[in-house]
């Protein structure tokens, strides 16, 4: 890669890698916000949710990647036109795949990058979340630690706590112990914590008082200073924790097969989420292309680029749609998956045919002629617009 390469690929990793970051840090924080509960309702640590919400990013990566190197091939084709070194390149000799060359190299790295997302990390990323997310909510502190709240855990055994603080420790804390119909025991105590010992849970409850009341009426009170309370029973069982398509192994995809009696929609979903994950790393390059096709071509600023931009990012988006659309139809029908590869190399392929034949994507002259009237008058009424300023 020569001089000019090197200088435009520079330009457009860049441009990539802060848009990459930009765009992963805004997704992060919105679902961010939508896994806030785990900490306000369900008295999860600030590490749990940072766990759950961290081990989601290489998928959000992998949806973000391909629109990151949209705008930053659109940024530096944008800022080479508008310095004129596009024009200054193409009237020094330079043809149309030297400045294709590093947007094509950053289009396939931006590819291989993708499939590292794809077939590994973001399905390990989203196993890991659901494991997580299985924990809590087989969590018995989850289950019953609200502030306010008065909690049958089940028939006859009601729970009640004043608040619990950030260490995990439970404070004004009543248990109403009424399954045995010939005694009933209320237990108070000041402080408590749920504890996890010897494969057991525990209550641990602290400075506090039984009250026991048999069926004939006569009432004990008994003080302690510590007291152990056995929540194993009411602690859900380990169930097998069952995995999403999104969340199986590439391999565990590959080696699905229909089972007889299964319906048919559940190995399609299979099938679609497998080669979805092999199709996503042609997106990136085929968007670079895209892009160039429309915006690589030297152009004044009256020729258009306005245009020329929005038709860059209408095909990307009609582009992405039917991807989509291909994906759900893989799901019931098996042509569906030979649509999934077409759509990204299809694209790929048109895009390097007209680029590399060196004929230039134009408007029908109707249009080019009226946008040229439209850049026109809204260059004239900025002028005169100035001169008024000025003269004011």
């Amino acid at each position: 890669m020569g001089l000019i390469g090197r200088y435009i690929f520079g330009k457009a990793a860049g441009g990539f890698i802060a848009a990459l970051a930009v765009l992963a840090s805004v997704v992060w924080v919105t679902q961010a916000l939508r896994q806030l509960d785990l900490i306000t309702s369900k008295g999860q640590a600030i590490g749990v949710f940072l766990q759950i919400t961290l081990l989601a990013v290489p998928f959000l990566m992998l949806l973000i990647a391909p629109f990151a190197i949209v705008i930053a091939v659109v940024v530096v084709l944008s800022n080479l036109s508008a310095d004129s070194e596009l024009i200054a390149m193409h009237a020094s000799g330079a043809s149309r795949w030297q400045v294709l060359k590093p947007i094509f190299t950053l289009g396939v790295a931006v590819g291989l990058f993708a499939a590292f997302l794809s077939l590994w990390a973001a399905p390990m990323g989203l196993q890991h979340v659901r494991v997580a997310l299985s924990a809590v909510q087989v969590d018995v502190v989850a289950s019953i630690i609200k502030p306010g709240r008065f909690i049958e855990m089940e028939p006859g055994l009601t729970f009640h706590i004043r608040d619990r603080t950030s260490g995990g420790v439970i404070k004004g804390l009543v248990l109403s112990d009424e399954r045995d119909p010939d005694k009933a025991m209320t237990y108070l105590a000041k402080d408590g914590e749920i504890v996890d010992a010897m494969g057991r849970t525990l209550l641990i409850m602290k400075n506090g008082t039984i009250q026991r009341r048999t069926s004939d009426g006569n009432l004990s009170i008994v003080r302690f200073d510590t007291y152990a309370f056995d929540l194993s029973a009411m602690t859900p069982a380990n169930a097998p924790v069952v995995y999403r398509p999104s969340e199986r192994t590439t391999l565990g995809l590959a080696g699905e097969a229909p089972v007889a009696g299964q319906p048919e929609e559940i190995y399609g979903r299979m099938r679609s989420e497998l080669h979805d994950r092999l199709s996503q790393p042609f997106y990136p390059l085929a968007f670079s292309l895209i892009v160039f096709l429309f915006l690589g071509e030297p152009r004044t600023n009256r020729q258009g680029r306005a245009v020329a931009l929005l038709g860059a990012i209408v095909t990307v988006g009609l582009v992405r749609l039917a991807g989509f659309g291909a994906t759900t139809l893989a799901i019931r029908s098996g042509g569906g998956v030979a649509l999934m590869y077409a759509v990204p190399l299809g694209t790929i392929a048109l895009c390097l045919a007209i680029i590399l034949s060196d004929r230039a994507l134009s408007l029908p002259r109707p249009l080019q002629q009226l946008t040229d009237r439209i850049a026109i008058g809204f260059s004239t009424l900025a002028d005169r617009f100035g001169r008024r300023t000025g003269q004011a």
